[in-house]
């Protein structure tokens, strides 16, 4: 039976082209409502997975609900409920923005004054009402995505699959893609399966993060969660002269010292309680600080301890 409060549920997933594995038995629990994001580098396995779960590519086995509908016995159920936004635009570059919404209102099957009111409503909602009868040649990478993003939006799916929706856009247009996807959950109710190649978009987005490496998910969580599945954090004290680098590494012997920066970095699990700790222990010597910084793992270093990915490809992560 599929989870009552899941959008999107999947056990045992599995998907090979030929004798190569891309899916190896992969669980997925997507809360209704929420911002679920699957991380991987290329070749992991995501876009397979939102190919198959917005019923593009046949899988090999497993089971799939999504919105109530097995997927393998109801896929136009599923396909009523979704709407995808790859990392391909589907744009028509020989129509006008609002033609473009018009076509996918025909193709939702809405009648003509439904389809135009709600072109009408999505480039209100999008901010395209000014460029609504131009051609998409003429729109930034921002207003591009916007438009691709309504388009998907036309049939008011329940849950909308975002394959790296970013890629390839400057950082202030990255930023207000955030800030519409996050508007799509608090004011419209839907639910996004969102795959990225950038940790600092899932960690600004996602309620949980699955990491697919390899065909199979090596972890699954909220940000702060796989953050503490990562060793590597740690309080970084600077000082304004050797003797007091020498009185700080008596008094805290777990620390490892940077002669050249006179600093030493002392293990910490990020805690304003471990933090304190450290801070009384040098009061107590009359041990005086310069400066105080906290280093706790980030997505990066998750990413690069659990994953295999290899080094050229885990820099198109940062």
């Amino acid at each position: 039976m599929p989870d009552s409060d899941a959008a999107i549920s999947v056990a045992g997933l599995h998907k090979a082209f030929g004798s190569k594995v891309v899916l190896d038995g992969i669980d997925l629990h997507v809360p209704a409502g929420s911002i679920f994001s699957l991380l991987g580098s290329n070749g992991a396995g995501k876009t397979t997975t939102v190919q198959i779960l917005s019923t593009l590519v046949p899988f090999d086995s497993g089971t799939i609900n999504i919105a109530g509908h097995d997927l393998a016995r109801d896929p136009n159920g599923v396909r009523r409920s979704i709407g995808v936004t790859g990392q391909f635009s589907a744009v028509d570059n020989m129509l006008t923005g609002e033609e473009n919404l018009i076509l996918m209102a025909d193709l939702n099957r809405l009648s003509k004054r439904a389809g135009r009111q709600r072109a009408q409503q999505l480039l209100e909602q999008f901010d395209l009402v000014d460029a609504a009868k131009k051609l998409p040649a003429f729109y930034s990478g921002g207003m591009r995505r916007r438009l691709d993003l309504a388009m998907g939006l036309v049939g008011r799916p329940q849950i909308i699959f975002l394959d790296e929706p970013t890629t390839g856009l400057d950082p202030r247009s990255r930023r207000g893609m955030w800030e519409t996807i996050r508007r799509l959950v608090t004011d419209d109710g839907v639910t996004v399966f969102l795959t990225t190649q950038y940790l600092e978009e899932a960690d600004e987005l996602a309620d949980r993060i699955a990491v697919l490496d390899q065909g199979k998910l090596v972890a699954e969580g909220t940000a702060d969660e796989l953050k503490q599945l990562v060793a590597g954090g740690h309080i970084r004290l600077q000082f304004a002269d050797q003797y007091r680098l020498d009185e700080a590494a008596r008094c805290l012997p777990q620390g490892a010292r940077d002669q050249e920066a006179l600093a030493l970095k002392v293990p910490t699990d990020g805690s304003v309680r471990a933090l304190k700790s450290v801070l009384d222990r040098l009061e107590e010597q009359a041990i005086e600080v310069a400066s105080v910084t906290v280093h706790t793992p980030d997505l990066d270093d998750v990413f690069l301890t659990l994953t295999s990915a290899a080094p050229a490809q885990k820099e198109t992560l940062r």
